[in-house]
């Protein structure tokens, strides 16, 4: 797996104690930004939105990217869950910026002025790595199961 910037390494795992304190805020507001529309929503097993098992599950995955940030082949394992989740619920490629685009604002909402334009953009560029990652898994697992 390729890495990110020293400069995202370092601001990003500067952010693991954020994320672990306000990660399922994080998480939570930000579905609730995906969720206005409805075909993203659709995406999503909905009992597990409910419940706040989704929100809690990727709470869970910022902190593994924050805190492992100098190191993401830890998270092989992880990705490969992901990806797997992903095929079986039809997430494509075209989904990913729509993520983004709730996701960079929900920390922004629920952090504040404590998320500034470093914080954004060393998360942004952390996101679409990762989004990168996934797709590309994610495009063998389609390719294989056509």
């Amino acid at each position: 797996m390729n890495t990110l910037s020293p400069e995202t390494i370092a601001i990003v795992q500067s952010t693991a104690a954020v994320m672990q304190q306000h990660g399922l805020a994080i998480t939570t507001r930000m579905y609730e930004r995906l969720f206005v529309d409805p075909d993203m929503k659709k995406l999503f097993d909905e009992a597990a939105s409910k419940s706040g098992e989704q929100p809690k599950r990727l709470a869970g995955a910022l902190l593994a990217v924050a805190s492992n940030a100098d190191n993401l082949d830890v998270l092989t394992a992880a990705i490969e869950r992901i990806a797997a989740r992903h095929v079986a619920t039809h997430v494509k490629a075209e989904h990913y910026p729509a993520v983004a685009n709730a996701l960079l604002p929900a920390i922004k909402d629920v952090l504040g002025d404590a998320a500034d334009e470093r914080i954004l953009n060393a998360w942004g560029e952390a996101y679409w790595f990762l989004a990168d990652v996934l797709k590309s898994r994610e495009h063998g697992l389609y390719t294989r199961g056509a």
